[in-house]
């Protein structure tokens, strides 16, 4: 094996560089030779999940199984531009299309330029970014809000997601910044991430019911939509329902059930409104799920400390813990891309576009 430069560092007093590359080490070990990567041996692969394993395989300094796994995006990716939802190693197992992981390919691109500042990299990925982001803004209402998904045959379903809406803001702003970089005009793109943005901000209602779940309290934090002392804010309003001393974030909020991901991604959150210290904290938490092969269970159910679901160890969670660990050492170009959302390009609201060309 030939490796890359390794872009971690230690987290002081939680976990070293070493064994956050020997993690990495884990998931490229699981990767089929396609480039999929897999949840685990055997399962199926989304292409968000699959995105977020990319990155962790760039900071372990696996750039070449990184680009590989572009390179099976590349192949499998659909005319219109979007991915199905779930693959196995030799079929498509799901046949939605799923906006949220269509977007998040952008994320990925992104971060492979703030890595290596590959210019002929980004080139050749751009047609797959703007094919996909074509498709996800296909399914943009009026009010701004991104629908879920549409079936195969091209149906849109009814409702948006808050979680999946959020996350979509932050990939369409990675794309924006694609774009920039390589001089290509999206002002669309612009106000369609500015409406989104304000919908997450303003218009709970424009969104199916989740409340339960985790992800809807803290992603429109983590993913730049809701900053500064409004995300704060945020993240203490339901911190004790979401949150179990000592363990993590429960996936819902009224089941025993602490993963290991979301704690991580919830710790990136307190990070980007400047809780360092329960970034920190959080993080170390996590490490509870450490196995000594290096690897990640996926959660927990307590008290009976039970790993779930069925004793599962997944390359998505290991890739979380090595996205946050580099979060908080700000040891790559990347680090602060779920953390500084002022670093992706400036949400430009409608009116302020209309101000800026009408004459005077």
């Amino acid at each position: 094996m030939s490796r890359s430069e390794v872009f971690l560092a230690d987290v002081d007093g939680i976990v070293t560089a070493e064994q956050l590359t020997a993690t990495v080490d884990a998931v490229a070990e699981w990767q089929l030779d396609s480039g999929m990567v897999p949840w685990f041996p055997g399962g199926h692969a989304d292409t968000w999940n699959h995105t977020e394993s990319l990155m962790a395989l760039m900071l372990g300094g696996r750039r070449t199984e990184a680009e590989l796994g572009f390179q099976w995006l590349r192949s499998v990716q659909r005319p219109d531009g979007s991915w199905h939802q779930y693959y196995l190693a030799d079929r498509v197992e799901q046949d939605k299309l799923d906006a949220n992981c269509c977007a998040y390919v952008a994320a990925g691109v992104w971060f492979h330029w703030l890595l290596f500042q590959d210019r002929g990299a980004l080139e050749e990925m751009w047609p797959m970014v703007d094919a996909a982001i074509e498709f996800v803004l296909d399914l943009q209402t009026p009010r701004g809000e991104i629908l879920w998904a549409r079936h195969a045959d091209g149906t849109p379903w009814s409702f948006a997601l808050l979680t999946g809406s959020s996350s979509i803001c932050h990939s369409l702003r990675c794309a924006i910044a694609i774009a920039e970089t390589l001089g290509h005009e999206r002002p669309d793109w612009e106000l369609s991430a500015a409406r989104l943005s304000k919908v997450i901000r303003s218009e709970p209602d424009a969104f199916a019911p989740k409340h339960r779940w985790a992800m809807d309290w803290y992603y429109p934090v983590l993913c730049g939509a809701v900053t500064g002392e409004a995300g704060r804010d945020r993240l203490a309003h339901r911190f004790e329902a979401f949150v179990t001393d000592g363990w993590g974030v429960r996936c819902v909020s009224d089941r025993p059930w602490i993963t290991a991901a979301e704690t991580c991604e919830c710790a990136m959150a307190h990070l980007a409104v400047g809780e360092r210290d329960r970034a920190v904290e959080m993080f170390s938490w996590a490490q509870r799920l450490r196995t000594a092969e290096d690897r990640y269970w996926t959660g927990i159910v307590l008290p009976d400390e039970v790993h779930f679901p069925g004793g599962e160890q997944s390359t998505y969670t290991a890739s979380a813990i090595i996205l946050a660990a580099d979060a908080l050492a700000g040891s790559s170009p990347a680090s602060h891309l779920f953390t500084r959302p002022d670093e992706l390009p400036e949400l430009i609201e409608e009116q302020t576009r209309t101000d800026a060309v009408e004459p005077s």
